[in-house]
């Protein structure tokens, strides 16, 4: 069976005094999770010892870096490399955000390259592809998601892909007022797997979590979630509060 993920993104929000008041209120939470089910919190670099320390006290509860730089080593300031990463303890990685796209401008060969380097250090990638409105309003969603996969993926083996994890988030659909209904995730994560299966395989394709990232609030994420090829959520805003984030990891299916 293939894992079903409540994913965290804090983005770049909070004090570590309000991040650690957050971590203590969500394990408060009377969480139980299922062997296949993880919570995984994606913080921001100074908070990951720290909430490293609370996520190994809960069963299935994991901590994830945000990012990760694109070399291993080297005359790089202010990057923070894989190597670093993983010598803390932590385990996955958010590779390929929408806001990294955007705004520092990381093409699907940077990714690439930050892949092969969290993989080589066995740390786990959160992938991420999307479409801008721009895309979805020509409707080549499709063509715009195969691309990024296969520029940034196509290289791996079966086996590197075998139990990945892929974050699909619709862009159009975060932050601007429209909203993706759970019928058009489970349409483009069907899409996802059926692409990834061409290429290595029902087998595969069916070990690969794809969560989806568009505004996954309480309200909606049992809907979005019972979706036969939604495994799960890639969340922003409503990670930052407990009740909300709580209520997120508990309708995992």
């Amino acid at each position: 069976m293939r894992k079903q993920i409540a994913a965290a993104n804090w983005k770049m929000n909070l004090t570590m005094e309000q991040g650690e008041k957050l971590m203590d209120e969500i394990i408060a939470g009377d969480i139980a999770l299922k062997e296949h089910q993880l919570a995984v919190f994606a913080v921001p670099f100074p908070y990951l010892i720290n909430v490293k320390n609370k996520t190994d006290n809960v069963n299935n509860f994991y901590t994830a870096a945000q990012n990760c730089a694109s070399e291993k080593a080297g005359a790089f300031t202010g990057e923070v490399s894989v190597e670093m990463i993983k010598s803390i303890g932590i385990n996955y990685v958010v590779i390929g955000h929408s806001e990294r796209r955007e705004y520092y401008n990381e093409t699907n060969e940077l990714l690439a390259k930050k892949v092969n380097l969290a993989l080589d250090a066995n740390v786990q990638p959160i992938f991420c592809c999307g479409e801008p409105l721009q895309i979805r309003e020509a409707n080549t969603q499709n063509a715009h998601i195969e691309k990024q996969l296969e520029e940034s993926l196509y290289h791996l083996s079966a086996e590197a892909m075998n139990g990945f994890v892929i974050a699909y988030e619709p862009i159009w659909a975060i932050g601007t007022g429209l909203t993706a209904s759970s019928a058009q995730a489970q349409e483009m994560h069907a899409h996802i797997r059926t692409v990834l299966a061409n290429k290595y395989g029902e087998d595969v394709a069916n070990s690969i979590s794809i969560l989806y990232g568009g505004s996954v609030k309480a309200a909606n994420s049992a809907e979005i979630f019972s979706q036969q090829d939604v495994d799960g959520g890639l969340v922003g805003g409503a990670s930052l509060v407990a009740a909300e984030f709580i209520n997120i990891i508990k309708s995992l299916s």
